[in-house]
């Protein structure tokens, strides 16, 4: 486990699901049809063959301009070539309840690419609370040259809840969870994972 600014970043004991026939590409059609968290991730480390290195996630409230969290990784000034097999597909957030009451934020993706030029990088986001999904998030990146530095910034409008649903979110930490599914010309090469707590009471605002 690796601690980006004090959150918990790893990977989780579970295995590479197969959900398809043997040889068959996970497209995005295929993710947004998934009824709920997955057990497993849906592919390995290897699929990454564009070496995509994330180094900075940072999250900011659009009606305040607050920045949220800034999770930043150590990363080398010469990009190199090379997949990370070892690098953290997980990682737990911890909000406080204030974060459930906010509409819009901004969340900026720092990443590097090694020598192969990425076409049509594209992120499905699935967030669940138990078995029911709250939101799909859905956005395209774009070309990437090789080995390039690459930064962007996506718009979450965040669901409204109800407020039986929030309570209960609070109340259960690490029940509310997400897969991110990343596309490079509609192929599958990098799935994470995160749960989510936002029953902290101490530290920052949100």
């Amino acid at each position: 486990m690796e601690d980006w600014n004090g959150f918990i970043s790893g990977e989780q004991d579970v295995e590479v699901v197969e959900v398809l026939d043997s040889g068959d590409t996970i497209t995005p059609n295929h993710v947004l049809r998934l009824t709920a968290y997955t057990d497993g991730y849906l592919c390995s480390p290897e699929e990454n063959i564009y070496n995509i290195t994330f180094s900075r996630f940072k999250i900011r409230d659009l009606a305040s301009g607050c920045t949220i969290l800034d999770i930043k990784k150590h990363c080398p000034t010469e990009i190199k070539d090379v997949i990370e097999l070892d690098a953290g597909r997980f990682i737990q957030y911890r909000f406080t309840p204030v974060f459930l009451t906010l509409r819009e934020i901004g969340a900026t993706l720092e990443f590097t690419v090694g020598g192969k030029a990425v076409n049509r990088f594209r992120l499905i986001e699935r967030h669940y609370f138990r078995d029911h999904l709250l939101k799909t998030f859905d956005f395209e990146i774009g070309f990437c040259i090789p080995y390039s530095r690459n930064t962007c910034e996506h718009i979450y409008t965040l669901p409204e809840l109800d407020s039986d649903t929030v309570d209960e979110m609070i109340a259960n930490p690490f029940e509310t969870k997400s897969d991110s599914f990343y596309f490079a010309n509609n192929k599958l090469i990098m799935h994470h994972k995160a749960e989510y707590s936002f029953s902290e009471s101490r530290g920052p605002q949100y």
